[in-house]
């Protein structure tokens, strides 16, 4: 992997996509979200049952965005300073979060293999995923308030949803490095690897996932994604409604017949362009 960018490689159902910049620790300058906008374009137009982000190179998720010089899209961080102008920093978030958005967004789960360091801007990726598998010795830590900066990715509001406000402002406010053992506790992790096999259960988890009606499983998470933004009887009425719809789409027909059958069921493959977000 010597090519600086996101590289994607498909593998059956599933797409593995890479942050792959280890000589930055995969710090994200303007070219790597670039790059995520590119992938997402590229899974977009053929969509897998479930993803797995991972870094490249060892022991480094993402050290979040790179604060160098060199970072073209820092001169617009500088600018606001300088000028005290609030519009260059908004261009920029605006501009980060819609690339972050769009990926987290895609109506396949998404899983972050957390194969080392996670700071930052990285830490806020990976829990913007729907799922994540910790290696025992990767660390988390929401590290901008050390840099006079704050969350900016989405990854703050999250991690509150994720494991609660008092909780969520321990990490942040001190940042804090995070163990596995302590990010499972705190449930911010699903599972724990074994040690350097971070990727390999990512991989059996999307497998797993894989398996299921693919129209079962994108209208569930958009359930769960949209829980986090509305009210307990708006979601249950959205759950209510994909259901229905889920009935009417006859994929159930597949999963039931395997089942009668003592079979593993075999679902045909979906245009997750015609499914609703």
């Amino acid at each position: 992997m010597s090519e600086e960018g996101i590289l994607l490689e498909r593998k059956g159902k599933i797409a593995i996509v890479t942050i792959n910049r280890p000589q930055r620790r995969n710090a994200f300058n303007e070219h790597m979200f670039l790059e995520l906008a590119r992938v997402t374009g590229e899974l977009k137009k053929n969509l897998p049952r479930a993803i797995v982000i991972t870094g490249g190179g060892e022991s480094v998720f993402s050290a979040g965005f790179d604060v160098n010089p060199d970072n073209p899209w820092v001169a617009k961080l500088i600018n606001s300073v300088e000028t005290s102008d609030s519009a260059p920093a908004e261009q920029l978030i605006g501009q980060l979060r819609k690339i972050v958005d769009g990926f987290v967004s895609l109506p396949v789960p998404i899983i972050s293999a957390l194969n080392g360091l996670t700071y930052g801007g990285g830490a806020e990726l990976a829990v913007r995923c729907d799922l994540r598998v910790m290696d025992p010795d990767a660390v988390i830590c929401f590290s901008e308030v050390r840099l006079g900066l704050m969350p900016d990715w989405g990854g703050g509001a999250t991690l509150a949803h994720l494991i609660g406000p008092s909780r969520a402002a321990d990490m942040i406010l001190t940042a804090r490095k995070v163990a596995a053992g302590e990010a499972i506790n705190l449930g911010l992790v699903n599972r724990i690897s074994r040690l350097g096999e971070c990727l390999d259960e990512a991989v059996r988890l999307a497998e797993m996932i894989s398996q299921n009606g693919p129209r079962a499983v994108s209208y569930a998470l958009n359930v769960i994604r949209q829980s986090q933004n509305q009210s307990l009887n708006r979601t249950l009425d959205l759950e209510a409604d994909k259901a229905v719809s889920l009935i009417v789409s006859g994929e159930c027909f597949y999963g039931v017949a395997a089942f009668l059958e003592k079979k593993e069921p075999e679902f045909p493959d979906v245009d997750f362009g015609s499914i609703e977000e």
